[in-house]
């Protein structure tokens, strides 16, 4: 029987192999590759993953689908019926490791076709394994992407845009357009490539602090530094000239300078 795509998981699949096969050439598998895929839903990106990889994890949270993967039995396939949003992918990304720690250049990844109803907290909840992932493909809703890469400056620029690109190096490399699923979505869609930093590493404290100062500078996007961020200005010390800026003016560098000023203070 025909799967039938459900609008509380946010399902469209994929179908256009054209824009499968970029994907795939946008991940970049190696057979010792430890790769994670969320949300296969009918196998688009998943069987040539398989026929690329040595193993492939999946996690899936629709119980037909889940069924529909066992039921193939296949040896290199390890399927995880959770809700990526509450899915370890620390620990995952830990074992991932462990497993490649002495092979030549192996890279752990977790790629998807993202649900675009829940891609912000999940793209939140996914930071959190980041130290032990090399590179992270996703497909999104293009505007989401559009935030998640923008510059200061930009008028998509905002507290994704900082947020990620504190922890990540961003790249939109693929533009998907609304007949490339069944059913078509009401979007246009982009494959956005993520790689962790390893030039900068933030404590615990000091992306607390910059949680903070990133959400109260963009609470009212219209006013000025001075008003928005009244309530730490004199713990910054900003200048006039900085506190006179809006919040989408100002580097994702001088927002991290200023979360570690706050949190050792």
């Amino acid at each position: 029987m025909a799967h039938q795509a459900r609008k509380r998981f946010g399902q469209h699949f994929l179908v256009d192999t054209g824009i499968i096969y970029s994907i795939i050439r946008a991940i970049q598998p190696h057979p010792i590759d430890q790769v994670i895929e969320i949300g296969p839903g009918l196998g688009a990106m998943t069987k040539p993953l398989l026929g690329s990889l040595d193993e492939l994890s999946v996690v899936e949270l629709d119980r037909d689908l889940v069924k529909r993967w066992q039921s193939q039995n296949i040896a290199t396939l390890q399927i995880f019926e959770a809700d990526a949003l509450k899915f370890d992918f620390l620990e995952w990304a830990k074992l991932a490791k462990q497993k490649i720690a002495n092979l030549v250049e192996p890279r752990v990844k977790i790629v998807g076709n993202l649900p675009y109803n829940i891609s912000s907290p999940l793209l939140f909840h996914l930071m959190s394994a980041a130290d032990y992932v090399d590179e992270q493909v996703f497909m999104l809703q293009a505007e989401v992407i559009e935030r998640m890469v923008a510059h200061h400056g930009d008028s998509e620029y905002g507290r994704l845009s900082v947020m990620l690109q504190s922890r990540y190096h961003m790249e939109n490399v693929l533009h998907v357009p609304p007949e490339a699923f069944d059913p078509p979505p009401k979007v246009d869609s982009a494959v956005v490539k993520m790689i962790p930093r390893v030039d900068l590493k933030l404590t615990s404290e000091e992306y607390a602090a910059l949680e903070t100062i990133v959400s109260m500078a963009f609470a009212q996007r219209r006013k000025v530094l001075r008003n928005n961020l009244s309530s730490v200005r004199d713990q910054l010390d900003l200048p006039d000239e900085t506190l006179a800026l809006r919040a989408q003016d100002i580097a994702v560098d001088d927002y991290i300078t200023w979360a570690r000023k706050l949190a050792h203070q």
